[in-house]
């Protein structure tokens, strides 16, 4: 897990080593202020991080103070807990919703699972294709429809399609043109109340997917997002390529969701639980003996 993690965290940890170019036992408080502030992590976060701590700085009393961003309370959602389970997936276009959806597919059926996918993108003709694609790649099924046609539809059908079938997961993705706000925000409640329909209680979970490349930015996507339909998680994608491996702790600051999984590169098995824990000490690594 943490090899994956130096490999998620590598452009980071890079921009790290630019404040700290040599590892210590101690770090000046002024230091690591730089250092939270080159990964990304927002100004107001870091004041508050600082607080409290000593002129030099040990990696215990650190760890303490950067996990603490992480200790609130959050609902998380266990999939085995609901047959067929049913996911949406959220997020603007560009953010790597379908490459997640592949990931997730396939670290079920790695589990075991059978999955079902449907194309609920119904806006862009290349979504639905490049989700047949991963389809036809993973061998598991599909429900897609032509560009243009009701979203809500793809996603009775898809629905439906579990229960005949007794599928165990069932993935929905969805449209993300954030330019049209209030007809997308239409769109995702339908969504949503069809799926309810269909299997009452469904989708049991809502993931929002947010691109690291964009750092601390995304919480405001997030909290449009939530606002429009509620959001129950977060997966965060393209960590590997950003410096900006710091924005995790201002996404879970602000947000105050469970981060279920981090996305570290392009193929299916580049998908890692997410453990706070692991993630600050990634960071820590890079500045303690």
């Amino acid at each position: 897990m943490f090899g994956f993690l130096k490999k998620a965290f590598g452009k980071t940890n890079e921009a790290i080593k630019e404040v700290v170019p040599k590892k210590k036992k101690q770090i000046d408080k002024e230091e690591f202020e730089e250092v939270l502030l080159e990964a990304d992590v927002n100004y107001e976060l870091v004041e508050r991080l600082l607080e409290g701590l000593p002129e030099s700085i040990n990696r215990i009393q650190a760890f303490n103070s950067l996990i603490t961003v992480f200790q609130y309370k959050a609902e998380w959602i266990d999939p085995d807990e609901y047959h067929p389970f049913v996911e949406m997936i959220i997020g603007v276009n560009g953010a790597g919703k379908t490459t997640t959806i592949a990931k997730l597919a396939h670290r079920y059926r790695q589990e075991g699972k059978s999955v079902i996918l449907g194309a609920g993108d119904t806006f862009r003709a290349a979504a639905i294709e490049q989700l047949s694609r991963w389809a036809q790649r993973l061998e598991v099924p599909i429900v897609a429809t032509r560009q243009g046609h009701d979203p809500s539809a793809v996603v009775f059908d898809t629905i439906k399609s579990a229960l005949s079938k007794g599928i165990d997961r069932v993935i929905i993705d969805t449209a993300g043109r954030l330019h049209t706000q209030a007809n997308l925000a239409e769109e995702l409640k339908k969504m949503v109340r069809v799926a309810d329909k269909a299997l009452p209680g469904a989708p049991h979970r809502k993931l929002l997917i947010l691109d690291g490349t964009q750092g601390s930015s995304t919480v405001n996507q997030a909290k449009a997002f939530d606002t429009m339909i509620g959001i129950d998680g977060i997966i965060i994608t393209k960590l590997d390529g950003t410096a900006k491996g710091g924005a995790i702790l201002s996404i879970a600051d602000q947000l105050k969701m469970p981060i279920y999984y981090i996305g570290t590169g392009e193929s299916p098995d580049d998908l890692i639980p997410f453990k706070a824990n692991e993630y600050v000490n990634t960071i820590l690594d890079e500045i303690f003996l």
